[in-house]
């Protein structure tokens, strides 16, 4: 039985470019992979020279790489003019309640109702007794003119209405000047309890406001550290395009060549085994060439 081998091969410029991908593949596999310039490369404990050679070469791979591939870099846009103008205003807004706090807890103690006393209490009063005064010498001139038209005028009775009217006077004058005082007194009071509740109200809504405050605080540092993940994200990146820059480049290239050599025959060998010919098979194809000759010759 015989054996027929064929080989097929791809074009020859195929074949070299298939060469050159698996020389560059093979070359690629010995060179570390490094995330930093040389500034920060440091040969390690018990990294070998040709080692840390090898990282130093590659870090300024990194930094040409780097610095090539900036316009491709991912960028993080900022903060809209809008965005700005909110956390500005909220800011604002946190903590404006606490001098409020601050006045109503003055506002509480035994002398707190002093604060509230009205600063023309003092002339009220006076203006009052005043008044009251004027009245009463009236009242006592008009005692004086009945004791002159009777003819009691400088008498003993006019002496004992005079002294009864004087002592009642007084008593009325000293009842309106407390009078006065406890009026004072007890709207001052009344103030400083009002502002004790109402400090007793913002109390109550403190807890209220400072979750407010947790949630807006909350919601802006969300969104600032958003935008700084966002810029770790595009740096990591642009690291990564530097990085694997070469690697890449690489797949595209092979990508390249399997596309180019998919569309030619497929290369390999190929081997048919072949039967010999049996006993009959040779007797005819003698006969048959026999045959062929003596025709030849009798022609």
């Amino acid at each position: 039985m015989a054996t027929e081998t064929t080989i097929s091969r791809p074009a020859p410029f195929v074949e070299d470019i298939g060469k050159d991908l698996a020389k560059q593949a093979v070359a690629m596999t010995g060179v570390p992979v490094v995330s930093t310039g040389i500034t920060g490369i440091s040969q390690q404990p018990g990294e070998t020279p040709a080692g840390f050679k090898a990282r130093q070469d590659a870090a300024r791979a990194f930094t040409t790489r780097q610095e090539s591939l900036a316009g491709l870099a991912p960028q993080v846009a900022g903060q809209d003019a809008l965005q700005k103008q909110a956390q500005t205003l909220a800011t604002q807004g946190v903590g404006s309640f606490q001098p409020f706090l601050q006045q109503a807890q003055a506002a509480t103690g035994p002398q707190a109702f002093q604060q509230f006393m009205s600063p023309y209490q003092q002339q009220v009063i006076d203006t009052s007794l005043a008044e009251f005064d004027r009245q009463a010498q009236a009242q006592e001139q008009r005692i004086r003119d009945q004791a002159v038209s009777s003819g009691a005028f400088g008498g003993g009775r006019e002496g004992v209405l005079q002294a009864e009217y004087q002592a009642g006077s007084d008593r009325n004058r000293a009842a309106l000047q407390a009078g006065l005082l406890q009026q004072g007194f007890g709207q001052a009071q009344q103030a400083a309890q009002q502002q004790f509740a109402n400090q007793m109200g913002l109390a109550s809504a403190l807890p209220g406001l400072q979750r407010g405050d947790i949630s807006t605080l909350g919601s802006l540092g969300a969104l600032n550290q958003a935008q700084a993940q966002a810029g770790l994200d595009a740096t990591r990146e642009a690291n990564r395009m530097a990085a694997f820059q070469p690697q890449e480049q690489l797949q595209q290239y092979g990508n390249l060549v399997t596309g180019i050599m998919g569309g030619m025959a497929g290369s390999g060998t190929q081997t048919q085994q072949i039967p010999d010919p049996g006993f009959l098979q040779t007797a005819l194809g003698a006969a048959a060439t026999g045959a062929g000759i003596y025709g030849a010759l009798r022609k």
